[in-house]
């Protein structure tokens, strides 16, 4: 008895002795305590207002002013201290440097939660293995076979408009919800492209699955709170034991998609397993079809091979990623093309220049000339400079967080100012094991320092001749975090393009969109949506008045 008295006690004592180093000792020696930044309180932290995209800009801007560009912030709690850098050189060395520095395993909790352990969620060896598997779905040619199938959806999208203005003939324009329409439609070309799917969810909302997906990210993301949030994280036994409306919900929906998508799985690999048999090879275009066969190509060694769970749930992942962060996208561009009317006017020009004479109507178009019709809308440059310019202004991904997975030094380069006012004789930055960085996507994009003074401001023409110091930003497209960076970059980022490009080339081409007067304002939910200003409690919306294009066809 006697020793296990002991025992206990010993082991009490080092779980407090743990406790007390993790909070109050190891903090008090971390040099990240050295370094400039804002005091919030003992109770309060930086990230409400850093995570605020109404007000970001402008507290990144006063943070670099009163700082420099490599600064302590609070984070959750009053002894969880990050750095916040904006500094490129840093940021640069954290995203190229994937496996050294992570996602912290609260975010991949979160995630797995609701999509599982995807691409999006897997670090390290897993998500290696998973990338390489995925590569080959995500190849030029393996994209470029997707071209009809994307045009398609645009051209239903176009169709279901014109239904709905004919509807009100009086009306000179209507209004449309385009966030919610546009959403729609990216869910059905994630559907179509992603596993030969039909969601049909532009002609209606009925579809079982379609409504699984949508009512789970709508309510675990858009409607949660930060005591959910937080309890999911840290504590998931306690919805276990006692389910809460966001929980029950949540189970429900994934039910649903485990058994609809996993039956599509199962489908998809007899056809294949099918196809070898008979020597007639199956030749599905879908992502969820070149996912399958790269799984048991002889490129793939057997312990590279990823599961069937592994395989939804990077479907899951494609849903998420490849329909929110796309809609969101087109939403935007939507947007501040009705605020700047004269750059919608330019952009109209230069894409109906892109139809051939002899055509007027794209639904005629064969597969043929939908590829010969993209390939001349993809090179078009004021189209590329009006989505870097609003994927600048507006990143779908507002910021991200990595973690430490070992001591290092982080180069930099702009001083590093510390708490006393001096400036740090060295030029990199220790940090240590579990230390967190915050990455600010839009702090980059919105920089004066980097873009020029007219930085908050819509002006696709800064494109022709970017600041020498914009050029240098990392990023994987226009300079901008807005897909990322290194080797964990968006590897969906062509697809998403491609999407982006044919939704903008059909809808412009056929409607004229102005600003209603209701304000619309950003705010980040996991990604950047548009809400109407007061109005938060109606959910992402983005009302704009939508006529039909009556102009000349060609200039």
């Amino acid at each position: 008895m006697d020793t296990l008295i002991l025992t206990g006690l010993v082991g009490l004592a080092g779980a407090l002795f743990y406790t007390l180093w993790e909070i109050f000792l190891r903090p008090r020696s971390n040099p990240i305590l050295r370094l400039a930044g804002p005091h919030p309180g003992f109770f309060k932290n930086n990230l409400s207002e850093l995570l605020n995209a109404r007000i970001s800009k402008h507290v990144h801007a006063a943070y670099v002013h009163a700082f420099g560009r490599t600064i302590r912030i609070r984070g959750m709690h009053p002894w969880e201290e990050r750095v916040l850098s904006l500094d490129p050189v840093s940021v640069k060395h954290i995203l190229l440097n994937s496996t050294r520095y992570e996602k912290p395993w609260q975010s991949r909790q979160l995630i797995s939660s609701l999509i599982g352990c995807g691409m999006l969620a897997a670090e390290g060896h897993v998500h290696k293995r998973q990338r390489k598997v995925a590569a080959p779905t995500f190849s030029t040619s393996s994209l470029n076979n997707l071209r009809p199938l994307v045009f398609k959806k645009g051209m239903e999208l176009r169709d279901k408009w014109l239904e709905l203005v004919a509807l009100q003939p009086r009306e000179k324009e209507i209004t449309l919800d385009v966030c919610h329409w546009v959403s729609r439609a990216t869910f059905d070309v994630i559907g179509v492209a992603g596993f030969d799917y039909e969601f049909h969810a532009i002609q209606n909302e009925s579809n079982e699955l379609f409504n699984a997906y949508k009512e789970m990210f709508e309510i675990a993301i858009s409607q949660g709170d930060g005591l959910s949030t937080f309890v999911s994280i840290y504590a998931p036994w306690v919805y276990k034991l006692f389910p809460s409306h966001i929980s029950r919900t949540v189970a429900r929906c994934q039910e649903v998609i485990h058994r609809v998508a996993g039956n599509l799985i199962q489908d998809k690999k007899a056809k294949i397993e099918e196809g070898v048999k008979s020597g007639k090879p199956y030749n599905g275009r879908d992502l969820l079809t070149l996912l399958l066969k790269s799984n048991v190509s002889v490129d793939i060694s057997p312990n590279e091979r990823i599961s069937d769970d592994d395989i939804l749930n990077n479907i899951n992942t494609f849903m998420f990623a490849g329909s929110d962060t796309s809609s969101l996208a087109v939403t935007w561009i939507l947007y501040h093309l009705a605020a700047y009317p004269e750059v919608q006017v330019r952009l109209r020009e230069e894409l109906l220049s892109a139809l051939p004479d002899t055509l007027e109507d794209m639904s005629v178009l064969t597969e043929d000339e939908v590829h010969s019709l993209y390939a001349t809308v993809e090179n078009l440059p004021f189209l590329e400079h009006v989505i870097k310019e609003s994927l600048r202004l507006v990143p779908p991904v507002h910021s991200s967080i990595r973690v430490s997975t070992e001591d290092d030094e982080i180069p930099t380069s702009f001083p590093i100012i510390l708490k006393d006012g001096s400036v740090d004789t060295k030029q990199t930055l220790s940090v240590r094991k579990g230390d967190i960085i915050h990455v600010a996507v839009e702090g980059f994009s919105l920089d004066k320092a980097f873009w020029g003074d007219d930085a908050w401001e819509f002006n696709p023409d800064r494109w022709d001749n970017l600041p020498d110091e914009a050029a240098h930003l990392p990023g994987l497209y226009g300079n901008t975090l807005s897909f990322s960076f290194g080797p964990r970059g968006c590897i969906g980022q062509r697809f998403s393009l491609i999407e982006i490009k044919s939704f903008i080339y059909t809808l412009v081409t056929t409607f004229e969109f102005k600003l209603t007067e209701r304000k619309i304002v950003p705010s980040n939910v996991v990604l950047t949506r548009p809400y109407v200003s007061k109005h938060f409690h109606e959910g992402s919306q983005c009302p704009l008045l939508v006529s039909r294009y009556t102009g000349p066809r060609k200039s």
